[in-house]
């Protein structure tokens, strides 16, 4: 199995400006990391990733272009299949498309406008017409939220379909993955907890007659280069009760290997560091030091 080794901002908006954000995007090419994943908050510091990632895509050649995650409940189908498509094609075929429901913030939801409780049903008719679009020249399509006759987006991705990554530990998260991605990146687990979640995807593929690549299994994995945070420390023994925070969120990069390699033994393979809760003053030094303790677990 390929390991690849990416990078990720996370949603804390690790860095708004456009000069430190070209600068980074120009240091992981040069250091070949596999990819660049920016996460959505429609109502906070973290830039838009589609916007960002086209800036990315423009200054890079080889670079991959993710999201982790954006959300799909109250986007148009047919504008965001387009962007994606664009991003594709401009990109040469590297972009990787990962979504999700969006975070449970009252805030965050009145952004877009899509009640709680039809978040499940409007991501899965989203995602469906989506697949749709972009591999054929248009659609008819009449469900619960969405109408189309004859629609079609004009162009098509260079990936005939892209992949798209699922984000989510939830049982119901879980199921999700099964029935429809085509690949798996959780935040803020363990090896042995992403172990344990994958046989429920598996099941749930079984049960939707599909499958998912060996090599499509991944995590998002945050990390601090020093200590941790109090705030932080408070945050992880309420989502991790009994875990010690330094177990879900390693700290400093040798911490940080030891994390990879323990989800690389498991079988997952697309490993996307995160700096979390921290502020990183000199992003050269960062991720060259982060290069070096990673980057030799590609294969």
């Amino acid at each position: 199995m390929k390991v690849r080794v990416g990078f990720g901002l996370g949603t804390l908006g690790a860095t708004a400006d456009a000069g430190t954000f070209a600068a980074l995007v120009d240091a992981l090419e040069g250091l070949r990391f596999d990819s660049l994943w920016l996460s959505e908050r429609a109502t906070g510091p973290a830039l838009d990733p589609l916007v960002a990632l086209s800036v990315a895509a423009g200054r890079t050649s080889r670079l991959k272009l993710g999201t982790s995650v954006q959300v799909l409940p109250g986007r148009n189908p047919v504008l965001l299949a387009k962007a994606w498509a664009s991003l594709d094609v401009c990109s040469g075929g590297r972009a990787l498309p990962a979504f999700g429901l969006g975070v449970v913030d009252p805030v965050e939801q009145q952004a877009f406008g899509v009640e709680r409780t039809e978040r499940a049903s409007r991501f899965d008719e989203t995602l469906h017409v989506m697949r749709r679009l972009w591999t054929e020249p248009t659609i008819e399509h009449h469900g619960t939220w969405f109408d189309y006759d004859g629609v079609g987006i004009g162009i098509r991705p260079v990936q005939q379909p892209p992949d798209v990554w699922l984000g989510g530990r939830a049982p119901a998260e879980l199921r999700r993955v099964g029935r429809l991605a085509d690949g798996w990146l959780p935040s803020f687990t363990t090896p042995v907890a992403a172990d344990t979640g994958r046989a429920t995807v598996v099941e749930a593929a079984t049960a939707a007659g599909r499958s998912i690549d060996p090599e499509h299994w991944g995590a998002l994995v945050a990390y601090v280069p020093a200590a941790l945070p109090d705030g932080l420390v408070r945050m992880l023994e309420q989502r991790f009760p009994g875990v010690d925070p330094a177990e879900a969120v390693p700290v400093g990069h040798d911490a940080l290997r030891r994390t990879l390699e323990g989800f690389i033994a498991v079988g997952f393979t697309k490993l996307v560091p995160v700096p979390f809760g921290t502020t990183i003053d000199d992003w050269d030094s960062e991720l060259t030091a982060l290069a070096a303790a990673t980057l030799d677990l590609q294969t």
